[in-house]
């Protein structure tokens, strides 16, 4: 699977394809003013506790106050409020927490109101991006990811990926990890330490180390409701989570975002940094990847099937719903059971996709076309199962009901990757109306009387409709040659294909179009 990166810088932000096999696979965008990244970390002041549903509404700087329920407080959170009231004293000097003597875990079950009051600062981490309406999600259990590791604050638990399967390499990461942590600091093994050696784990746990000790230099400085440490860019964070051997290319259009990319390839993977490629030509970069025609076919209600199948994709508030249909495909028309299956498992490759591409969270359902055979339906929610987990979001899938529907709860993070691929129709500037054609000579001949005689303009054409063209040619006494007479002026008419029915635009001398 060659995978690559396409990253288009625009005034307004930066836009990352990932491309698996030349296929999109993810869209990423990143606001010049984003602000509200996941993994942010912000000096929060409380601003109300709600007891009925046990959390509490933070003040970030957000319009909206952000919302912390008690679960997601950590059970550290005590020796994280300690920890600031010192520090924002000025009686705390160190950077790590060699000295700090840890507050005891808080309850499970216990309630916010034992534990926050209102005005209280706390730093707070942004788990769940602004979406719709809702302010961010936010989580005082704070944690620095890096490539290799994560460093979690006031634990000394070192935790490895399931995904790791063989004890003896987990064994070896957990001693390597045991011996170069520093005290009161938990780390988490991520699944792409496997096979990593001393150096590679160290100097990643270092690199984190340097951004606590800069979280720690910045605390006592920082206003409430200001962001104390940011998360790298979109393109660095999805790099950190994903870059392997399988990528092929790196494609940057913009010089600034290039070197970032670059140095940050080669601290983590020199062999790689030859990969980042500069795009200098003048035809868009989504457009020279192929990526633009695949977000106008990938987005939109419909989204149609390489064998003739389509999927229709509606939104509601509370969930997603994709209903397959089979189209005009008939690859088994003897065979309805086996056209059924095949149909499905192809719609179900494309949902996988779907579901990554528009970063679709919550509740998905999934009409599949229906099948009589148990062997085909759990065959069906196997080959799901297995194209879902491509899927670095939390999921869940549920075997088909008795109905046939397949139910999917996905991780939501960020807003849902939204993007209107109908475009405005010309004629009507999308009102659905357009002008009385049989005034469409008044209005030409007005325009031409106004260009010719208030603008003095000289060698003029007339782009018109080819229908349009023929009915001005025709006759001996045609529109051009009265207009001849009027004007003493040749107005040279001509046919344009593209141009719709009541369409038409003036011409001066240097082919440059007349503004009316």
């Amino acid at each position: 699977m060659v995978k690559e990166l396409i990253i288009n810088s625009t005034p307004n932000g930066v836009t990352i394809a990932l491309l698996q096999d030349k296929q999109l696979v993810e869209l990423n965008t990143e606001h010049i003013n984003n602000n509200y990244a996941v993994g942010d970390i912000y000096l929060g002041r409380i601003k109300k506790i709600m007891p009925g549903l046990n959390a509490a509404f933070v003040d970030v700087g957000y319009e909206k106050d952000a919302f912390l329920h008690y679960l997601d407080l950590g059970p550290q959170v005590q020796s994280l409020i300690k920890l600031t009231k010192i520090v924002k004293n000025g009686s705390y000097k160190e950077k790590l927490l060699n000295s700090f003597k840890l507050e005891q875990d808080i309850n499970k079950s216990g309630k916010i109101s034992e534990i926050l009051n209102r005005n209280m600062l706390l730093p707070v981490q942004i788990a769940k991006e602004p979406i719709s309406t809702k302010g961010p999600r936010l989580s005082s259990d704070l944690s620095i990811a890096g490539r290799f590791v994560v460093l979690v604050p006031f634990s000394d638990v070192i935790s490895i990926s399931k995904k790791i399967k063989n004890n003896s390499e987990r064994n070896r990461l957990k001693k390597i990890v045991e011996s170069i942590k520093p005290k009161n600091f938990g780390v988490i093994i991520r699944t792409v330490s496997e096979g990593k050696g001393v150096a590679e784990l160290q100097k990643d746990l270092l690199d984190l180390i340097a951004k606590w000790e800069s979280f720690a230099t910045r605390l006592p400085l920082t206003e409430p409701s200001k962001k104390v440490l940011g998360e790298m860019g979109r393109a660095s964070t999805i790099l950190r989570d994903i870059l392997n051997a399988d990528f092929a290319n790196i494609h940057v259009n913009d010089p600034t975002i290039y070197e970032e990319v670059r140095s940050y390839i080669q601290g983590i993977s020199p062999e790689l940094e030859r990969i980042v490629k500069f795009y200098k030509q003048r035809e868009p970069i989504f457009e020279h990847f192929g990526v633009d025609k695949q977000i106008k076919g990938a987005f939109g209600k419909t989204v149609n099937l390489p064998g003739g199948a389509y999927l229709v994709v509606e939104h509601t508030e509370a969930l997603h719903v994709i209903d397959v249909n089979s189209g005009n495909r008939t690859a088994h028309p003897e065979n309805q059971e086996e056209n059924a299956f095949q149909v499905n498992k192809e719609a179900a490759k494309e949902i996988a996709r779907q579901l990554r591409l528009r970063d679709m969270g919550g509740i998905v359902v999934i009409d599949f076309i229906d099948m009589h055979k148990p062997t085909n339906r759990k065959e069906l929610f196997e080959y799901l199962r297995e194209q879902m987990s491509l899927d670095r979001a939390k999921h869940t899938i549920l075997p088909p009901s008795k109905f046939g529907l397949v139910q999917i709860t996905r991780q939501r993070v960020r807003p849902e990757m939204n993007i209107v691929t109908n475009e405005k129709c010309p004629a009507c500037d999308g009102t659905g109306e357009i002008k009385a054609s049989i005034i469409l000579m008044d209005d030409i001949e007005n325009n031409l009387n106004y260009i010719l005689n208030e603008q003095n303009e000289k060698n003029i054409t007339l782009c018109v409709h080819p229908y349009i063209e023929a009915y001005i040619k025709k006759g001996i006494y045609s529109r051009q040659w009265q207009w001849f007479f009027k004007y003493g002026k040749r107005i040279k008419v001509k046919g344009e294909p593209s141009y719709y029915l009541t369409e038409f635009h003036f011409l001066n001398s240097k082919e440059e179009e007349i503004k009316l």
